[in-house]
């Protein structure tokens, strides 16, 4: 890799995103600014997944008119759905952190692309991503506001091949339920990004897959600035 990268780096740099992505915006005023989320859904808060996930969201960040965020779900308290949107807690009148902390950012009027990252655990993707994607229905309704919305995944596993792209297509199959764009990257992650946490959690060192999710962030800018073209 041409530089060092490493995880405080990465996240520092997703944390500035939305920052960098407003002085952009403001410099070409004419040009609407589209905003690229990357949402990393690991209980871990802050580990691989994220840091994965916030590499993705550097290299979708070259153009000026792209703003970048990242929500890092860990910690946070989701519960499933009931299939309709709502918490499948029996006080689901009570908002939980995706009303007040998820929710809102992907409801900005400026949304044009989604990065989804989940660990691999068993070869599947975790119940924290599968509340989340559950949780998705509140967008459907009472119009599908994600349709046509590019989105790609990312995945984390124990082993170079321990089931990352099967996680990669659950999470895109539940986005083809919104009517989804749903976007591989360039070359090597064709389907998504698969990164391995081979290195005792520093998953910078893993260059294959970090060149994957910044080819995959890539790809995600590219289209979202393709919808409004």
């Amino acid at each position: 890799m041409e530089k060092k990268i490493t995880r405080r780096t990465l996240l520092g740099s997703a944390g500035v995103g939305a920052m960098l992505g407003m002085r952009g915006a403001a410099a070409e005023e004419n040009d609407r600014k589209v905003l690229v989320v990357g949402v990393a859904c690991s209980p871990r808060r802050g580990m691989t997944t994220a840091t994965a996930t916030a590499a993705a969201l550097e290299a979708a960040a070259t153009n000026p008119r792209i703003e970048t965020q990242l929500v890092d779900l860990g910690g946070m308290s989701i519960a499933g759905s009931l299939g309709d949107g709502r918490p499948a807690d029996p006080a689901d009148h009570v908002p939980d952190d995706f009303d007040t902390e998820v929710l809102p950012v992907l409801q900005s009027e400026h949304l044009g692309g989604l990065i989804i990252g989940s660990p691999c655990y068993y070869r599947c993707l975790s119940s924290l991503c599968m509340a989340f994607l559950e949780r998705l229905a509140a967008l459907r309704q009472p119009t599908m506001k994600l349709a046509d919305l590019p989105v790609g995944a990312l995945s984390v596993g124990a082993y170079r091949n321990g089931g990352q792209e099967l996680v990669i297509q659950q999470i895109l199959t539940a986005m083809l339920c919104h009517k989804a764009k749903v976007v591989g990257g360039n070359p090597p992650a064709f389907q998504g990004a698969t990164l391995w946490n081979a290195y005792q959690d520093d998953i910078t060192r893993d260059e294959f897959g970090i060149v994957s999710a910044q080819r995959l962030g890539a790809r995600v800018a590219e289209a979202a600035l393709q919808n409004t073209a």
